[in-house]
């Protein structure tokens, strides 16, 4: 992409861009109308992103605050604790920030929780800029406002709302992303595809391998849709009162796998990955979806080499999990699923279904 793409979220006061270019992280005009001479800005990373971009980005900021400030703290979805976000509290007020600070996520989806987080605690509420450096961040989880922090029983269990001040996607970032994260980033552009829209998915399909391949033209696409679609389901509802739920498709089943498993044993996005196969499985079996359009979903996410197998947890321990998901109503478990192609619904499903559903998958050859 030639060019910077700024994709608005509308919400009143609380509106935002996204913009969405190569190299925009230290552009001018990416920054415009963020900073006070007389404030502070901290950037937050971790110890993975900060030798390539901390220093870069602290330079960009420093002639827009009074002072800027780097924070990195240890990289994994094991550290979204509550110990990590009150580091980044405790770098505030050892540094002295009043309400006018901004705290600066420089990072994947950990990083952008955390940070968001901790920006949404502290004076009740402080600006948040999000800077995302995974494929991942910069398609879901930079855009929303939801920022949370894991607890064991559950994955983002405890967080708030609290939408960014700016989101500041750089293309040219995911050249440092290991190509594990790159891969796991694709099960959310994937996701967008599957319930919002079928000629996205199919678009998908077929660049594929020059998405795999790091085609900046291509990635940029992808990045671009999947955003569009997110700002649109965000400024209609927000807090997730109802359509934002189906943003949700693959997770009650990848978030029972993270926590399952230990958070960081296996990356979100593969969680996800494998729990829309689960989703397009349980999606055939109550009549949703022909078979032949759930075996094309499992089929582009082993394309895209993401885990479509089960990992070994017992059918007791899954529904356990899945009862604490956000979307259980009364203990009842709630799953996205695909009705169509580019259409999804949330409605209850029986144990005994997805209990059938992940034997199934665990077994698969």
């Amino acid at each position: 992409m030639s060019n910077p793409v700024v994709v608005r979220v509308d919400l009143s006061t609380r509106s935002y861009d996204i913009v969405i270019g190569v190299d925009v992280l230290d552009a001018p005009s990416s920054w415009q109308g963020i900073g006070a001479a007389d404030s502070l800005a901290l950037i937050v990373t971790n110890t993975s992103v900060a030798p390539h971009y901390a220093d870069r980005l602290a330079r960009t900021l420093q002639p827009l605050f009074a002072e800027v400030g780097v924070l990195a703290l240890a990289d994994g979805e094991a550290y979204k604790v509550w110990r990590s976000a009150e580091l980044i509290i405790e770098e505030l007020l050892r540094r002295g920030a009043d309400r006018r600070a901004t705290v600066v996520a420089l990072g994947g989806g950990v990083v952008g929780d955390l940070a968001g987080f901790a920006a949404a605690c502290y004076m009740r509420g402080v600006d948040c800029v999000q800077v995302p450096t995974t494929l991942l961040a910069q398609v879901d989880s930079s855009v929303g406002g939801k920022t949370a922090i894991n607890h064991p029983l559950g994955k983002n269990m405890i967080g708030a709302f609290h939408q960014p001040r700016r989101v500041i996607a750089d293309i040219a970032a995911l050249r440092t992303l290991p190509r594990r994260e790159f891969v796991a980033g694709l099960a959310e552009v994937i996701k967008y595809g599957v319930i919002a829209d079928d000629s996205f998915f199919s678009w998908i399909e077929t660049n594929l391998a020059a998405l795999l391949a790091g085609d900046a033209a291509a990635i940029g696409y992808a990045v671009e849709c999947s955003v569009r679609i997110k700002a649109c389901v965000v400024s209609a509802d927000e807090r997730e009162a109802g359509m934002r739920e189906l943003l949700n498709f693959g997770h009650t089943f990848g978030h029972a796998i993270e926590a399952g498993l230990g958070f960081g044993n296996w990356l979100h996005g593969e969680a996800v990955g494998c729990g829309m196969v689960l989703g397009a499985k349980a999606s055939c079996r109550l009549g949703l979806v022909s078979e032949e359009q759930a075996l094309r979903i499992e089929r582009l996410i082993a394309s895209a080499g993401l885990p479509v197998v089960t990992p070994t947890m017992s059918a007791d321990r899954w529904l356990e999990l899945m009862r604490h998901d956000k979307k259980a109503r009364g203990g009842t478990i709630r799953l996205v699923l695909p009705d169509g192609p580019g259409s999804g619904k949330i409605l209850p499903v029986d144990e005994g279904l997805i209990r059938s559903v992940i034997e199934s998958t665990a077994s698969a050859p």
